[in-house]
This record gives C-alpha cells, sequence and structure tokens, in this order.
C-alpha cells in the first residue's frame, strides 16, 4: 500500500500546479460526445467525493460493505464544472485528495481486507479500490496531459 500513497502522492503534487498553467481554451474544448479537460478535472473531484465517504464509512458500517455508484455524467453537468474557475476546481480537487492520502495513510492492514460488495455482486476489497482509485486518478490526468 505505501507504493500506492507514495505513488498518488506524486501525481497529486505534480498536477495541482500544472492544470492552472494549461491554456483555458485547451481546458474547455469539448469534443462531441466528450467531456473538456476541465470536466475531467470536475469528474476528478466527484470521484474523490465519492470515494472519500468510501474509504471512510467502511469503518464503520456493517460488513460486507455495499458499494453505491453515482451517475458521472449528470454530476459533471449538474456541479458545473465547465464555468468554474480553473484554480478553485484544482484547489477543491487538491484538497479533497490530500484527505483522502491522510485516510490511506491511516489504515490499518486489517482494514485493507474489508470486503466490499459492487452493484453486480462481485467482491472486492478496500486495498483494492483504493488502488484502483489511483489507478484511475492516474489515467485521467494522463488524459488531461495528453
Amino acid at each position: 500500500m505505501q507504493d500506492t500513497i507514495l505513488k498518488f502522492e506524486r501525481l497529486l503534487n505534480e498536477n495541482a500546479g500544472y492544470f492552472p498553467t494549461i491554456d483555458s481554451s485547451v481546458l474547455e474544448e469539448r469534443k462531441a460526445g466528450k467531456w473538456s479537460k476541465k470536466e475531467v478535472i470536475g469528474h476528478l473531484v466527484d470521484s474523490a467525493i465519492h470515494n472519500l465517504v468510501r474509504f471512510t464509512e467502511i469503518n464503520y458500517l456493517e460488513k460486507p460493505y455495499q458499494h453505491r455508484p453515482y451517475n458521472q455524467t449528470d454530476l459533471v453537468s449538474l456541479n458545473q464544472y465547465q464555468t468554474k474557475d480553473i484554480d478553485e476546481l484544482t484547489q477543491l480537487w487538491f484538497s479533497l485528495n490530500q484527505q483522502i492520502i491522510r485516510i490511506m495513510k491511516s489504515v490499518s492492514e486489517e482494514a485493507l481486507d474489508y470486503k466490499i460488495i459492487l452493484s453486480d455482486n462481485s467482491v472486492i476489497d478496500l486495498r483494492f479500490m483504493m488502488t484502483d482509485y489511483v489507478a484511475h486518478l492516474e489515467h485521467h490526468i494522463n488524459q488531461i496531459r495528453s
């Protein structure tokens, strides 16, 4: 888990200063059926919000934990990330993820094995969910940077 946390910290620190430097026309450019780069950052905010709740709830709710999906497309639209100031959006993204890092650093080995039931009834554990969260973040950061 330590390697995942180090990777997460690196991604966060390298990109918190990078996002605001992207030209606003590049940030807001949309292709048919796709989010703009700014909206992808907004999606990462939504992902951070939902995963922060998951990573904390699993510690006190009945086990196995029942994963609740969310509508990513509706949230990006409803939160109007396209019109949000990039500095404010980046700050929100950074702050939420700093808290997730705190949670990851404090989670016990026992908790990493807590079972999570997904909506398709497959079973994962908290370790996988946390590792997958960082992989998801990295995937979208690579999209933004390309």
